[in-house]
């Protein structure tokens, strides 16, 4: 048993920690990458909530009595939209666009599971804790899925470009699958008839 004594007790001398601990190791560029990619992400997500409502709000209906429950149903699921993390949006982006009639899409399961894929990284780049960088400029991120899986891929800049430039993709073929179908993306300015008229 340690004597009271025999303690030697510390605190972090805040005042001469370096500037911008604790992430000074890494290069500026590092950091406005790792934070355009994760931007990127966030856009992503905004682009499959406005996607499930273009898809849902154009959705054709045989009676009467099927669009009274789905319009019953409608408002939850644009709040999930709204809520939801990357991998549940992904899969109620599939749902909205195989349930309507007019979906243009072919290949909405490999564009879902891509978009699911790519939110593997997200959580990674997100909620890991970056080491610091090796001489090439690489770091490991300290993280570990719900898996118990460790993530053992060092990053770096261009690794980070790779992500983004990919995640960029993903939004822009999300956004035509709406414009494909002759509708202007919502919130946007471009081609396509209108899916909610202002007037209303």
């Amino acid at each position: 048993m340690i004597e009271d004594e025999d303690v030697n007790r510390a605190i972090i001398d805040r005042d001469n920690l370096p500037p911008k601990w604790p992430t000074h190791r890494h290069s500026p560029e590092f950091w406005e990458q790792l934070g355009r990619t994760v931007a990127t992400y966030g856009f992503l997500e905004e682009v499959l909530g406005k996607a499930i409502f273009a898809f849902t709000a154009t959705r054709p209906f045989e009676t009467s009595a099927e669009a009274q429950e789905a319009y019953a149903s409608w408002l939850p699921t644009l709040e999930r939209a709204l809520t939801d993390t990357l991998k549940p949006l992904a899969e109620a982006y599939g749902k909205a666009v195989r349930d309507n009639a007019k979906s243009t899409t072919e290949n909405v399961d490999e564009l879902v599971a891509a978009i699911k894929e790519a939110s593997e990284i997200r959580n990674v780049i997100c909620h890991g804790s970056w080491r610091m960088p090796d001489r090439e400029g690489r770091s490991l991120p300290l993280f570990v899925n719900k898996r118990k899986e460790i993530f053992g891929t060092p990053i770096d800049v261009a690794y980070l470009h790779q992500v983004q430039s990919h995640v960029a993709e993903l939004a822009a073929t999300v956004i035509d699958t709406v414009t494909h179908m002759g509708f202007q993306f919502p919130g946007g300015a471009g081609p396509g008839k209108r899916i909610w008229p202002d007037n209303l």
